[in-house]
């Protein structure tokens, strides 16, 4: 049996300008690798100096109508002011082209830094972005993207972590049993019916960039439907009752300038926390044989790696099944 070519294997240096300039664009500077896993992502400036962000999308991840529909999304948050780093368009009105075997798309690059957590004026500005974010996207139709389905999501997650060959002994003992759990215990939940919108789908501190005032959204890469609080909890700190209070206090309270929040919502976060934790390590095996994973992630092979997480699991299990306070 063949092996599985590694992704991105041949975008070497000189192939990544070749396909930029051929999209229209003249190089003026070398373009920098950026931190980035799922797809590969390049700075660099065109003749005139400006600044782009060049992105290479992973090999059929997402269709072509997924992708048209991410950019669909970024075209509709920028007609409705919300700060977000759009995709261009050439004169043809195009934003996804194919240049060889690769898929690519171009950015205008926002600067700024990652908020700080704990500064209550920083988080209602988030709460302020993330509220016009969906403000203006919550009619919007994405048929092409997924549905936040979470025993789906972690029963694959599971299937995938005991397929990888990764856990041995008690430890994949251990692993099948509170996966299962998980499952069983998410088929059976009772959660408020909340509204499905278009959401960001990642929102994390990594993607929202500003300067402690304003914020701007940016790799849209994950969005699709799901109750509005994904795109909030993960700046929410999850051990300190009393800290993640008042956070929630100040993003709901700059959300609500431009958007009603249901706070029903705030019982979905014990389950997106755990969907979430499953999905990330799952995600990891999945692309192992992209050369980028092995050196980004070596704690993988270790099993003290996944007895932590068999252990992070079981916490979590526990947050789904006991009364929450969040709730």
């Amino acid at each position: 049996m063949a092996s599985l070519s590694p992704p991105f294997s041949d975008l070497n240096p000189s192939r990544i300008v070749r396909a930029i300039e051929e999209v229209g664009f003249r190089i003026g500077s070398e373009p920098f690798a950026l931190n980035s896993y799922e797809n590969r992502v390049y700075a660099f400036r065109d003749e005139d100096a400006t600044p782009w962000i060049a992105k290479f999308y992973r090999p059929a991840r997402w269709s072509d109508a997924a992708i048209g529909d991410e950019h669909r999304l970024l075209g509709q948050l920028t007609s409705a002011g919300v700060p977000v780093g759009d995709v261009w368009r050439n004169a043809q009105g195009e934003s996804l082209f194919h240049v060889e075997d690769q898929r690519l798309a171009l950015f205008p690059q926002l600067r700024g830094r990652a908020p700080e957590l704990d500064n209550m004026e920083q988080l209602f500005a988030l709460g302020q972005t993330i509220g016009r974010l969906h403000a203006a996207s919550a009619s919007l139709l994405l048929p092409h993207r997924p549905h936040f389905d979470a025993a789906s999501q972690c029963r694959e997650s599971r299937d995938t972590v005991l397929a990888s060959g990764r856990l041995s002994g008690t430890t994949r003992e251990d692993y099948a049993a509170v996966s299962d759990a998980i499952v069983n215990t998410i088929s059976k939940l009772s959660l408020p019916k909340v509204a499905s919108i278009a959401v960001h789908g990642d929102c994390h501190p990594g993607n929202i960039l500003g300067d402690g005032e304003h914020f701007a959204l940016v790799d849209f890469d994950d969005c699709g439907y799901a109750p509005a609080v994904q795109d909030l909890w993960m700046f929410l700190s999850e051990h300190h009752e009393q800290d993640t209070q008042a956070q929630l206090a100040e993003l709901i309270e700059g959300y609500e300038e431009y958007r009603d929040f249901d706070r029903r919502e705030l019982a979905w976060i014990p389950l997106l926390r755990i969907c979430r934790l499953m999905r990330h390590s799952a995600w990891i095996l999945n692309r192992w044989h992209d050369p980028a994973f092995p050196q980004a992630f070596p704690w993988v092979e270790s099993s003290d790696f996944w007895r932590d997480h068999v252990r992070a699991l079981e916490v979590q299990r526990l947050n789904l099944q006991q009364p929450q306070w969040l709730a």
